[in-house]
């Protein structure tokens, strides 16, 4: 695959890091597969152009947006006239300003495939880029605006081509539920691994991961919340958070006083060995929903957004999770949960087992493949 792709995706302490981390996913099988892949993104606060480049890859820096002050502007209003999508105020300009960004750079690249990750771009801003690339692809969770686009993914659990057909071109693939779920190929390597250690289930190893920003720190919440439930005396807890984690500080901190050894871990390479060695994680309902399913990684689950909900339900239903629906909710509910797994590890075997049949952690190989078979 002798191929040019160009990535258009965000991260910001807003809108969290989840999409930057599957399109990294993304262009890694592609590279692998021959494909040159490059990036533009926008300076959010929180942003991870850094780590982009860090990992090979050439990123194109659109600026933020500012007032009149000079101070950084962390949400863009749609003009007047404008109509904004849900999410428009992730963007940090308006869809006409950032597609006239973008169109340069996409212009003298005319790549094989524009991908576009990004809840506060639709039809609008795909049409205006759209004949500058051969084809378009949309990553989505949301089906919740119009696209144009040649292929677009949303691999939430339970999505159906239907949710989508009516604000699509006829001629649209769709690829549709977990089981083309971005996942890096360390997951499907760890899985065996992880199933196995799980024929006796036991809880002496807490994983907490509340995504890479965590901006209202459900993280210092759930540690809180554990003081007063009942784990076992040897247990250890280890909590993961990103670099741009505004609450990282405080998180150390409550750690040091915890009454089971507490490790923070920060900007870890190896999530899906952590993941394996962990009998039970308190995580949030976002991108690593996939990762722990993988690895039959039995989960309380946190729903720390709208756009989260969906995903937690479904899993929930297919029992492959329990859900706290409301941050505020932790203390209340987190000992209840804990106790009955406790006292009941059999349920921590039938969440393992529920949640492993969700994704099989094959999902990025069927895409690129795919992506490689268009003409």
């Amino acid at each position: 695959m002798n191929r040019v792709v160009v990535f258009r995706v965000d991260a910001s302490l807003q809108m969290g890091t989840g999409h930057v981390m599957r399109c990294l996913t993304l262009a890694d099988a592609l590279r692998v597969a021959g494909a040159k892949c490059e990036f533009i993104c926008r300076a959010h606060p929180g942003n991870l152009l850094d780590l982009i480049r860090s990992q090979g890859y050439i990123t194109h820096e659109l600026a933020v947006v500012q007032d009149r002050s000079g101070a950084d502007v962390s949400g863009y209003k749609a003009e007047s006239g404008e109509q904004s999508t849900a999410h428009g105020d992730w963007l940090g300009a308006s869809q006409a300003e950032d597609a006239a960004a973008c169109e340069p750079i996409v212009a003298k690249l005319h790549p094989d495939w524009l991908v576009v990750d990004h809840y506060a771009l639709d039809a609008r801003w795909e049409q205006a880029l759209k004949h500058h690339c051969h084809r378009l692809m949309v990553i989505d969770d949301l089906a919740d605006r119009s696209h144009v686009c040649d292929l677009l993914l949303d691999q939430t659990f339970g999505r159906q081509g239907k949710d989508y057909r009516a604000r699509m071109p006829g001629d649209c693939q769709l690829l549709c539920g977990s089981q083309y779920a971005l996942l890096r190929p360390e997951f499907a390597a760890q899985r065996p691994y992880s199933l196995q250690r799980r024929v006796k289930p036991q809880l002496r190893q807490l994983l907490i991961t509340m995504g890479g920003v965590d901006k209202d720190n459900a993280t210092g919440r759930v540690l809180d919340a554990l003081r007063g439930c009942p784990l076992p005396d040897d247990c250890r807890i280890t909590v993961i958070m990103g670099s741009t984690a505004p609450w990282l500080s405080e998180v150390k901190q409550q750690a040091i006083s915890m009454p089971w050894a507490t490790e923070v871990l920060v900007g870890v390479s190896d999530m899906a060995r952590l993941m394996a060695d962990s009998d039970l994680a308190i995580g949030a309902a976002g991108a690593t929903s996939w990762e722990r399913c993988c690895l039959g990684l039995p989960t309380i689950m946190l729903v720390l957004a709208d756009n989260q909900r969906q995903v937690a339900q479904g899993l929930e239903q297919s029992k492959a999770a329990r859900i706290i629906e409301k941050l505020q909710d932790i203390g209340s509910c987190l000992p209840g949960l804990l106790r009955h797994l406790t006292q009941h590890p059999a349920s921590l075997q039938f969440m393992s087992r529920s949640a492993r049949r969700i994704v099989d952690g094959r999902g990025v190989n069927t895409v690129v493949h795919l992506m490689e078979s268009l003409p």
